[in-house]
């Protein structure tokens, strides 16, 4: 049995680093919408329960017929989960060049788009990930046939190492994406698979044929029935904990990202929270042996009272640090969760390999459906507090649907497991009543929830702030206002059009309409645009005829359109190490983007303060990408201006810049200071250009930044060999002057 324990550890490891790498590949060829992701996930989950339910029907359809070791089988799988790593980012990139013939040839709408990546998507993922699936109930019929004497509960020790083994993917992938990129990390899992697979195989070669004990038992029609009846309602159990665990990680995510930030660390973090809790609590079944049964009224009001816990540590007036916050707030659930699944698929399979592929694909199928559910429906209607109480009112009512039903408990024992019961729902309604989400700390706020992000609106006059998950992503600033004006007055010629991936504020949108010529602004979150008032209350008497607001990924919309453009100005969402923002800085992007600039068009890139690997890679990228290159300070020093063309940038004058302004367009660039005169503006930019050797000088070995390669995202260990390099954001702008 330990051999299956380090086969099942290592192959839980490699899944998550699967599941990990998977979801960036295919944002990077299809998007980043919400959408997309919800179904590269949902295949990867599709995946696992076809397997699991096909390779549990194939072992009993054809278990006789098996005449070889049926670890033999399990080898199989995972040399084929090894084949599938070097398989699928081949498979996701035909797949885009695929689409793209489509969108050449036919006019596709941005729905038809995602639903023809999708199916694609699906098609390239499914069938690997149905051999992940397979794995359990092929080593379950290994287990059986070898006559294990804990076969009967074979999912759960299989069960626990393969969460062991998650809760490593969930880290230590991280580091090796720093080091060696997404394709070689990739490598890695597949070496690993490789090696489980020879070693399973090796195995074999020491084990008999499996054992097929003839089993005949005789019921009543009445027996036969109750457990019908019973094997049911264990089914509708196993769904419901998957619906309901899936679909709280999703709110989760909401709640504790204004603590966490939107780096890729700290969905890590939630991650490994969850999986970590989850082995603990299937490690406690373990001990526990046959001590519990899923009639425990106490168990279901428990886990209830679990799913509602994280108002008390997410409050804000609780004063813990961001980490603690996460780990007491999911781990009371994650751990009954952990508890719970493992003990309903062994007292419903009892180690049949067939029974449990079925309940284990249908649990998988609850944890499809859950994010569905909370991210498109309870989280855009009724926002993440309600959201986690529409989990929890179920399992409050399946544990009265048990004590009602149930006469295995004595009067004694019923009354104290009602006390009890009664406590944890009152404990409940006191959570919900009594505590405060984060976005109730601002006392002046508006408030939009969509299925992609919660979007708070706050502050007044020049104090104004905009919130995405209680993240703050921009306030009113001169420099949003640069942006545009800068690369637009840098042109030789009258402008036509301009493009603006990432809305914000919408400031940058608004000094581009300036000019009065045709802008378009692209925005990932639909909620972002629908507070451009709030921000600019002139917003409404803008020229609905030049301003164009498209919901949609910005790299996406850029690669389907048709469009070139003079000017294309890119800020994306700080800070600089936002999970996914690399996507917008990659040389990847950087082709895209030429292709659809103009002659002599010039792209704006702006890049936040961070640190040296990350200005060097960003400058590298854009250094390789375009053949003329520029980049300057803004105005009060803060990150960089950097300017790109394949045609040369004239070193202009401020005051030829200021000449070339239009009259709105130079009241928009003074509206907000710090200079009087659009010269003055102009010019205190200008004395800050600093040369892309010099940037790319901060970290000669850092590599150009790519789609492969996101050195701004992966920096942990980068920090942790540079702990003597002290320069922080502060220190760069007090020490403006030694860059620019």
């Amino acid at each position: 049995m330990r051999w299956y324990f380090g086969f099942f550890f290592v192959s839980g490891f490699c899944s998550i680093l699967y599941e990990i790498v998977w979801v960036r590949l295919a944002m990077a060829q299809f998007g980043v919408t919400t959408a997309l992701v919800s179904i590269v996930l949902s295949a990867f989950m599709v995946g696992l329960g076809l397997g699991s339910w096909g390779s549990g029907y194939l072992t009993r359809r054809y278990h006789d017929k098996i005449h070889f070791p049926a670890l033999r089988l399990y080898a199989i799988t995972e040399l084929l989960i090894g084949v599938s790593a070097i398989a699928v980012p081949h498979e996701l990139a035909g797949g885009r060049e695929l689409v793209q013939r489509i969108l050449s040839s036919n006019s596709l709408s941005s729905s038809g788009y995602y639903l023809s990546s999708g199916l694609w998507i699906a098609i390239a993922l499914v069938p690997w990930c149905a051999c992940m699936g397979a794995t359990f109930p092929f080593a379950m019929l290994a287990i059986r046939g070898n006559g294990a004497k804990d076969g009967g509960r074979s999912f759960s020790y299989l069960y626990v190492a393969n969460v062991l083994g998650a809760v490593s993917g969930a880290i230590i992938p991280l580091f090796l994406i720093e080091l060696l990129g997404f394709h070689r990390t990739l490598y890695v899992g597949a070496t690993l698979n490789l090696l489980l697979a020879s070693c399973a195989f090796v195995l074999s070669l020491s084990r008999s044929a499996p054992v097929h004990p003839e089993t005949v038992q005789i019921e009543t029609p009445l027996t036969q029935r109750l457990r019908s009846q019973a094997k049911a309602r264990l089914l509708w159990l196993l769904f419901g904990t998957g619906l309901t665990s899936m679909g709280v990680e999703i709110v989760w995510i909401r709640i504790y990202t204004p603590d966490l930030g939107t780096v890729v660390y700290a969905f890590a973090a939630i991650l490994a929270s969850y999986l970590g809790a989850t082995y603990l609590g299937s490690w406690a079944y373990r001990l526990k042996r046959n001590q519990f049964s899923v009639e425990n009224i106490l168990l279901w009001v428990l886990f209830g009272f679990c799913i509602l816990f994280p108002f008390l540590t997410a409050d804000p007036r609780a004063p813990l640090p961001a980490l603690l916050r996460l780990v007491l707030g999911v781990a009371p659930f994650s751990a009954l969760a952990g508890f719970l699944t493992p003990m309903i698929m062994d007292q419903y399979s009892q180690g049949d390999p067939d029974l449990a592929g079925s309940a284990y694909a249908v649990n998988i199928a609850g944890c499809v459906v859950g994010p569905l559910i909370s991210g498109f429906i309870l989280l855009p209607l009724v926002g993440e507090r309600l959201a986690l109480c529409v989990f929890a009112l179920p399992w409050f009512v399946v544990a009265f649907l048990f004590a009602y039903s149930s006469a295995a408990f004595s009067l004694r024992k019923s009354t104290r497991s009602v006390a009890m019961s009664s406590i944890l729902i009152l404990s409940s309604l006191a959570l919900a009543v009594s505590t405060e989400g984060y976005e109730e700390q601002y006392a002046k706020r508006q408030v939009r929830r969509d299925n992609t992000a919660t979007v708070i609106a706050t502050g007044s006059g020049m104090r104004k702030r905009l919130l995405i998950n209680g993240v703050g992503i921009t306030t009113l600033s001169p420099i949003t206002k640069m942006m545009v004006h800068l690369p637009l007055a840098f042109l030789q010629r009258p402008p036509a059009n301009v493009l603006i991936i990432c809305f914000g504020m919408g400031t940058t949108f608004r000094s581009a309409l300036s000019w009065r010529i045709e802008s378009t602004a692209v925005e990932l979150v639909p909620s972002v645009p629908a507070l451009f008032s709030f921000f600019h209350p002139d917003a409404r008497n803008l020229d609905p005829q030049l301003g164009h607001i498209v919901i949609d990924d910005g790299r996406s919309f850029l690669e389907r359109s048709p469009e070139r453009y003079d000017v294309i100005a890119i800020d994306p969402p700080p800070p600089v190490q936002a999970a996914g923002s690399s996507l917008l800085y990659s040389k990847e992007f950087y082709a895209a983007a030429k292709a659809h600039l103009r002659a002599g068009g010039i792209l704006q890139q702006w890049v936040p303060d961070g640190d040296r690997a990350t200005w060097a890679s960003v400058a590298r990228a854009l250094q390789e990408s375009f053949p003329y290159t520029r980049a300057f300070g803004s105005v009060d020093g803060y990150g960089i201006h950097f300017l790109a063309s394949v045609s040369p940038i004239a070193p202009d004058s401020p005051s030829e810049l200021a000449q070339r302004l239009p009259s709105s367009a130079a009241a928009d660039l003074i509206e907000w200071g710090p200079s009087a005169t659009p010269e003055q503006q102009f010019k205190l930019v200008l004395d800050r250009e600093v040369s892309i050797a010099r940037i790319i000088a901060e970290d000669p070995e850092a590599p150009a930044l790519s789609d492969d390669r996101p050195v701004n995202e992966y920096f942990l260990l980068r920090r942790l060999r540079q702990r003597g390099f002290r320069r922080t954001v502060e220190q760069r702008v007090l020490n403006r002057s030694e860059y620019f």
